[in-house]
Formats: structure tokens, sequence, C-alpha cells
């Protein structure tokens, strides 16, 4: 998996849980959800030799700490615009009320959306590909056309090219 598409994972993530369960502090619940990404899979892989013992956790790689990066400034994103962004869902979600769809849906829809407003150094297409290719891993098996289908009547709203970054 790209770095790219593991940080959108990441985002979708933990806008899933901001939905469900805002925190009083952001930074720190961002800490604590990067922190939680971590552990398990280095916990596993020292599991069979260390049974029941503390796992130190190393210093995040180069990889990592770039994931992060990029998945936060998409993170900061949406939430600084999300009412916006909710907006522009309902604008084209017809006979959907944004309370009533699948939580993992809205979030991967508003990340799309922010990436596609907001950040001129993604193509829009890259945004609705790889948000469809989200949604069909955590979603329903509809879920990839429904956000497709969203994404799709934005796109034709947007004032710059669909396949290219300015």
């Amino acid at each position: 998996m790209g770095q790219r598409r593991e940080a959108r994972e990441r985002a979708v993530q933990f806008l899933f849980q901001h939905d469900l369960n805002p925190p009083d502090n952001l930074e720190e619940a961002l800490g604590h959800f990067w922190s939680s990404q971590r552990a398990p899979a280095l916990a596993d892989d020292k599991a069979a030799a260390n049974w029941g013992e503390k796992v130190e956790l190393p210093p995040p790689s180069t990889q990592e700490l770039a994931t992060r990066i990029f998945a936060d400034k998409l993170i900061h994103g949406v939430l600084e615009h999300r009412p916006g962004l909710d907006q522009k869902i309902q604008q084209h979600a017809q006979n959907w009320d944004l309370n009533r769809m699948a939580v993992v849906d809205r979030n991967i829809l508003r990340l799309a959306i922010y990436e596609m407003l907001y950040r001129e150094d993604i193509p829009p297409v890259v945004s609705i590909n790889e948000a469809v290719d989200v949604a069909k891993r955590y979603s329903t098996k509809d879920s990839g056309k429904f956000v497709n289908g969203i994404l799709d009547k934005i796109k034709g709203e947007l004032s710059r090219p669909a396949r290219g970054v300015k």
C-alpha cells in the first residue's frame, strides 16, 4: 500500500473516531491515536518472544513520520472546513440526511471533498479514486458507488482541471 493511501486510511479512521466521540483536546487525541496505531503492529512482532511483557516502542521510522504528517494535514483541514464540506455533501446527496449516512462514508466524503476543494497539489480524480477504494475496503458493498456518485457531481463544479495540479 502506498504511503498516501495509508495516510488517507488513517485520516478516515481518526475522523470516524472524532465524529462519534469528539475529543476535548485534538492534539492529545491525535497523539494517542498515532500511538495506538503503532503499538499493536510492533507488539505482534514481539508477542511470541515477550508474551506478557510491555513492549518499548522505537522512534517512528521516516515513512511513519511522513504518513503521519500527510494524514495530520488532511485531518486538520477536514475539521477546519467541516461545516462547508457537510453542506456540499448535503447539496449532492439526494434523499440522504447527513446524520443517517454511514459514519465511515460521511468521513470518506469529507476527506475527498476537502482534497478536491482545498488541496491543489492533489488532482481531483486521484481524490475520487482513493475515496472509492477506501470506501470499498472499509464500508458496505455499495459504498464505492455512493461515494463515487457524490464526488463525481462535485468534480463537475470545480474550476480547476480534474487531472492536474497547480
